[in-house]
């Protein structure tokens, strides 16, 4: 029996690798009997875990800041807190290895495994490492990442490009473009827009599709994620429009992992944050996007993500600054009007994507609790 320890907390940008490596870790064990635990923040993801059969043990959530907020005093007195029940935890469980995606929680179960003599692995995702990666660093073995940039700032030794993990659920079972399109319920020969709001600081993206609506949809079609949280507002504001433009225009909450694949499959370029969730579910798709990084991400994260992805032709980027109509419009027609230029972006896009990102991390993790025994 192999234990593993998985953690990481706050978001689905911690949480859906963690998925990802999970299911990998299945395939990738063979005849190894694996008995993998969740131990870190609770959060609205952790079905997701309980439905693979994965146990969970809760901490208390601390997040270290690299800015002046109020919330660091309170996370202060919640860190040592959260480092004790880690211990304890550990104490118990003792896993062969622990795995870490980062986020609210993630360094206090790194360091209890430090203490414990237990071998860990971190993940980051984003260009710009976050504090608690950077952190942990010092107290792993190995350290994954998704983009290049992002080794300048750990031990090279230490370091390996991986990619970042997607869930095996959103790339089984695609349909192809029409029938996605279809669906969705929208015509097959005209472009889609898939605008992906309702994540964190989308409010702005999301405003903007409203006050230029009728602009836009007079060339295309918009399939607009828009957040369980703003759902009822979009409603409101969208359905004089909607009522005019029948079904070019249609709305969502937050999409399932169904819903996502058919929209992502449909669409012919999407609108969305810099997130390294995101741009590698894109990548993975193929699609050509315009990204407006979030510019007060931790760090400015979401900017050398961006760049970084940017660089290999996939995506054109419009800083918040500059997300104005007139540029937005010119954009959307110089890609959307050219079919070669297009092709060009998808093919960047589906080049940069590393599908092998979960197995690599899954057969490492193996490789290091065997080390340990």
């Amino acid at each position: 029996m192999i234990r593993i320890v998985l953690t990481g907390g706050g978001t689905g940008g911690h949480i859906y690798p963690l998925i990802a490596v999970l299911d990998e870790l299945e395939k990738t064990g063979g005849d190894v009997r694996l008995s993998i635990i969740y131990l870190g923040p609770k959060s609205g993801f952790i079905e997701m875990f309980r439905e693979r059969g994965v146990r969970a043990h809760y901490i208390a959530s601390s997040k270290l800041r690299r800015y002046a907020s109020l919330e660091n005093f309170i996370d202060a007195v919640k860190f040592p807190l959260s480092l004790i029940q880690a211990l304890w935890h550990l104490y118990w469980i003792m896993p062969e290895v622990v795995f870490s995606k980062g986020g609210p929680g993630a360094l206090a179960v790194v360091l209890a495994a430090w203490f414990y003599r237990i071998p860990v692995m971190i993940h980051e995702s984003d260009s710009m490492p976050g504090l608690t990666s950077r952190i942990s660093a010092s107290f792993s073995a190995k350290i994954g990442i998704a983009f290049q940039s992002a080794a300048s700032y750990f031990p090279l030794k230490k370091v390996a490009l991986v990619g970042n993990p997607v869930r095996a659920d959103l790339l089984i079972n695609v349909p192809d473009s029409a029938s996605a399109k279809s669906r969705l319920g929208f015509r097959n020969e005209e472009p889609l827009i898939l605008v992906l709001g309702g994540s964190q600081g989308s409010r702005k993206i999301n405003e903007f599709i409203f006050n230029n609506l009728e602009a836009i949809l007079k060339k295309y079609q918009i399939f607009h994620q828009v957040g369980d949280a703003n759902i009822d507002e979009a409603q409101t504001v969208t359905e004089e429009v909607s009522v005019k433009t029948g079904a070019k225009y249609r709305i969502a909450g937050m999409l399932d992992t169904i819903e996502l694949k058919n929209a992502l499959k449909a669409a012919d370029i999407v609108i969305s944050r810099a997130g390294s969730g995101a741009i590698y579910e894109l990548a993975a798709f193929g699609k050509p996007s315009i990204l407006i990084p979030l510019s007060s991400s931790a760090g400015d994260h979401q900017r050398y993500n961006a760049l970084e992805y940017s660089k290999s032709g996939a995506a054109i980027i419009i800083e918040e600054n500059n997300f104005t109509a007139n540029v937005f419009l010119r954009e959307l027609d110089d890609v959307l009007n050219d079919t070669a230029k297009m092709k060009t972006m998808g093919e960047q896009a589906k080049a940069f994507f590393r599908p092998d990102a979960g197995s690599v991390l899954a057969s490492e993790l193996l490789r290091l609790a065997g080390a340990r025994g």
